[in-house]
């Protein structure tokens, strides 16, 4: 869909430019951007092609995410694709994380798991997406997925209503390395651009007979064997970080990660 047949602006109009069926955003020393879709989902497949700023990108956030922190301040949830900025000659890192019920709020518990790539995002579109559903959350990058997050319990997964977007922004103190480097703008301004959005699924206001999309051929949901393969493949190869592999972390608050 084109952007204004699924979003609007949230924050810095003068920072966003719709071109065609896409939208260019970027930060600079006054100001990044972000936008929002018109209506709330409770389960779909949300994706845009995606293509990144080159060179020194150190500090700087792009995101594509789905979050209910305007409905639900202080208690909501949030799955993300974020890209974390980068140094010169090193590559960008794509977290993906998914928060439930508050634990983005305050004493945050994280869920990431990061990647780099196997292609460079700077050179060209690739295409990013989420598929919801009451079953699962599954990350993909060119339709292959990379993550798999199941529904272990009500507790530990996003059940209400949420909207899709988009944003650029300084987050210097944890972004690049755990703060180590930072947003430098003599590099401004730093772009995103996002075109080839899709948005499919049951709205909020859907009846109870939607049916979820499913992530694979089968009409039950699930991965085929051919998925599952490829998401393995990525995680022995690209995956740099996974928070149920951190010793450091406190695992009693998050039980899906002993319940594998």
């Amino acid at each position: 869909m084109s952007f204004y047949q699924g979003f609007k602006n949230l924050w810095g109009p003068n920072h966003q430019s719709v071109d065609n069926n896409g939208i260019n955003i970027w930060l600079d020393r006054n100001s990044g951007s972000g936008f929002k879709s018109v209506k709330p989902f409770r389960s779909g497949y949300f994706g845009a092609s995606i293509k990144l700023q080159p060179g020194y990108t150190a500090g700087v956030i792009t995101a594509f995410y789905l979050s209910n922190n305007e409905a639900h301040p202080g208690f909501h949830d949030e799955v993300d694709i974020e890209f974390l900025g980068t140094t010169f000659g090193k590559p960008y890192t794509l977290q993906t994380n998914v928060y439930i019920r508050g634990s983005g709020d305050g004493k945050i518990i994280g869920r990431e798991m990061k990647f780099h790539l196997w292609f460079d995002p700077t050179k060209a579109f690739h295409h990013y997406a989420i598929l919801w559903s009451p079953r699962e959350i599954i990350f993909l990058v060119d339709d292959v997925p990379i993550r798999r997050y199941a529904r272990r319990s009500d507790a530990t997964f996003p059940l209400r209503p949420m909207w899709l977007y988009g944003s650029i922004w300084d987050a210097s103190s944890w972004a690049t390395e755990n703060g180590k480097y930072k947003a430098d703008y003599n590099y401004q301004p730093f772009f995103g651009k996002f075109t080839n959005f899709k948005a499919s699924g049951c709205t909020a206001y859907s009846s109870r007979w939607c049916r979820p999309v499913s992530a694979s051929p089968y009409r039950s949901g699930g991965l085929s064997r051919q998925q599952r393969q490829a998401m393995n493949w990525v995680r022995s190869h690209y995956m740099v970080y996974d928070y149920c592999r951190d010793f450091k972390r406190d695992h009693s608050l998050t039980p899906e990660c002993w319940r594998k």
